[in-house]
């Protein structure tokens, strides 16, 4: 009977430290994805290096079955930097970079699917162009 009350203690005080914990290191993760990120765009470096570094170390740090999608952690380095402004106030300027204009996105993207369709088109018009011309066509012309 005495065991299983220790059981039970032991347990229930386990339940109590455990989710805490996690919650913390979790939110560590993202604070850190952010001052990586903000670190890095205020050093000189590129958006794209930036992102990479920050968004590697945020899927690193999550853990678990399921990863982390780039939009979570460009969320996770969002609401870091807004809830903690004092410290990262010179990140604000590179924010709407993590979230791109999508108006001109599906721009672009519509541009080069254009651009695919006429290159597939082209490409049959000239397969179409060399099949009308035979190698008989060729070697009766070549002296």
């Amino acid at each position: 009977m005495k065991r299983y009350k220790l059981k039970r203690i032991l347990f229930l005080i386990a339940m109590l430290f455990v989710p805490n914990i996690l919650f913390v290191y979790k939110a560590s993760a993202s604070g850190f994805g952010a001052e990586i990120f903000c670190t890095m765009r205020d050093g000189g470096n590129d958006h794209e290096s930036s992102w990479k570094a920050a968004y590697s170390y945020i899927k690193k740090q999550k853990g678990g079955l399921f990863k982390i999608k780039p939009n979570q952690a460009a969320s996770q380095i969002v609401e870091t930097v807004v809830r903690e402004r004092e410290k990262y106030s010179y990140c604000v300027e590179y924010l709407d970079q993590l979230y791109p204009d999508r108006k001109l996105q599906l721009e672009n993207n519509r541009k080069e699917k254009r651009r695919k369709e006429r290159e597939l088109l082209e490409e049959q018009q000239n397969q179409k162009r060399n099949r009308n011309y035979s190698e008989e066509t060729f070697d009766r012309y070549s002296y």
